[in-house]
């Protein structure tokens, strides 16, 4: 009986998931030093041991020792009383994200509405890869979407993705490419590490990575609209070295290779939300070609030790570890009045040399980021024709937390702190108000707040 009842539960969990979580430049005039330190962040699942709903178990969960039971159990609608649940076991460990095995379910009320959930276990070990909710197969809840992408242009009112589309989830590199193909309404889980691939994401799509997910190759996203992805690790093809990409020209170097991201071709309200995006052959997420509508929350960037010590455009042991472009060339006609990009409470972390990001044309947007990335040559670029707004944001340890270069239409700083950075901290020119709605958090608690919480959750 007891295994028909998980059977059952872990079914209904699966029916129940709920829909969550850029371009090759051209430009190759930024200087370049040797990148800093590693870290790495793992995020723990939630409650352990807990009774999920209608007395399961919660998926996920890690042991815990002598779980309470269940407070009592509500009436169940059209049913019995449940009787309280019997205790929690202590469930096994979940390996993965598997349901734990402890717990008994509450007797009372079939097909009605389940009794209170028990009382987790204490003492409890984390599984691997999970949301709060214990069950890594349930995405976490999205950020609110602040900023650019939310704001209306181009035919667009918003940016929504793939909206109330029943997702499907997908868990290999054909059927992820399959699945993000057209402009239909979608929403796409994805599960697992997917093999290397150039991949083309169209229109109306939201793509969420479910327990630990890794998408690996290159995203493009050239002349789509209201695309949303989430939650997910994106990875290039450069780990370590640039020979790696399948596009990799020795006689130019890594800028001949692929973003792990691309955004361009008139590619309008997209919104990154708690992503990790690494080791771009070229760049981690650029944004050109007249993109615009973009809004980049919680999002973690950074780089494997690479050089890159070929072709013409070779920037030596420092290595071309240039995270985000925006705009690839100056004086892009079809740049001008688009390129409007928000950046909050991302990370800027090991390796990355500079392009944090590198900026021309549009308003851009930063506040609540952090960066720690010692080692690199300069953050955050003003360059022609852009005006950069950069607030309550931390530069921890880095060099010169600020460029502004010729025809810039300047970079207004306001609220940020530079502990142990070097360099220009000093904006200069004008900026721009931006049209949306927005409350930065303090910078006393910032720092802890985005190192726990930055990328996949």
């Amino acid at each position: 009986m007891l295994q028909r009842f998980l059977t059952i539960a872990l079914g209904a969990s699966l029916l129940n998931l709920a829909p969550a979580c850029g371009s090759t430049s051209d430009d190759k005039g930024d200087s370049t030093s040797a990148a800093g330190a590693a870290g790495s962040r793992s995020d723990a699942l939630g409650a352990s041991g807990a009774l999920g709903a209608s007395g399961s178990p919660s998926a996920g969960g890690a042991p815990g020792t002598s779980g309470a039971p269940s407070a009592g159990g509500s009436t169940s609608a059209g049913g019995a009383h449940s009787t309280g649940g019997a205790p929690a076991t202590g469930g096994a460990l979940a390996t993965g994200g598997a349901p734990a095995t402890g717990g008994a379910p509450s007797t009372g009320g079939a097909s009605g509405s389940p009794g209170s959930a028990g009382k987790g276990g204490t003492s409890g070990v984390a599984g691997a890869g999970g949301g709060g909710t214990g069950d890594c197969m349930t995405p976490p809840a999205a950020s609110a979407l602040v900023g650019w992408a939310a704001q209306s242009g181009m035919g667009v009112t918003t940016t929504t993705g793939g909206g109330t589309a029943a997702p499907q989830i997908v868990s290999t590199l054909a059927a992820f490419t399959t699945a993000v193909s057209g402009t239909a309404a979608k929403v796409i889980y994805v599960t697992g590490k997917l093999a290397p691939g150039k991949i083309k994401i169209g229109s109306n799509k939201t793509i969420v990575g479910l327990c630990g997910a890794e998408i690996r190759g290159s995203l493009s996203l050239s002349g789509s609209a209201n695309v949303i992805i989430r939650n997910v690790n994106i990875v290039g093809y450069g780990v370590g070295n640039c020979a790696l990409d399948p596009d990799y020209d020795s006689a130019v170097g890594c800028s001949s290779g692929n973003d792990a991201v691309s955004v361009r071709d008139d590619a309008h309200h997209i919104w990154f939300d708690h992503c990790d995006v690494s080791d771009g052959t070229d760049g981690n997420l650029d944004i050109t070609q007249g993109a615009d509508f973009v809004t980049v929350s919680w999002t973690k960037f950074h780089y494997t030790a690479r050089t890159d010590n070929t072709g013409n455009d070779s920037t030596g042991a420092s290595g071309h570890r240039f995270s985000n472009l925006i705009g690839g060339a100056d004086n892009v006609a079809g740049d001008v009045g688009h390129l409007n990009i928000t950046w909050h409470h991302n990370w800027w972390a090991d390796n990355v040399n500079q392009r944090m990001p590198r900026s021309r044309a549009g308003k851009i947007h930063l506040f609540n980021n952090l960066f720690t990335a010692a080692g690199n040559s300069y953050c955050s670029n003003a360059g022609q024709g852009a005006a950069l707004l950069v607030e309550n944001t931390i530069y921890s340890g880095v060099k010169e937390p600020f460029q502004v270069t010729a025809g810039a239409v300047g970079l207004v700083s306001k609220g940020n702190t530079f502990p142990g950075s070097t360099g220009n901290t000093t904006g200069s020119g004008t900026a721009f108000t931006p049209p949306y709605a927005y409350t930065p958090d303090s910078t006393a608690t910032l720092q802890a707040s985005i190192q726990a919480n930055a990328g996949p959750r």
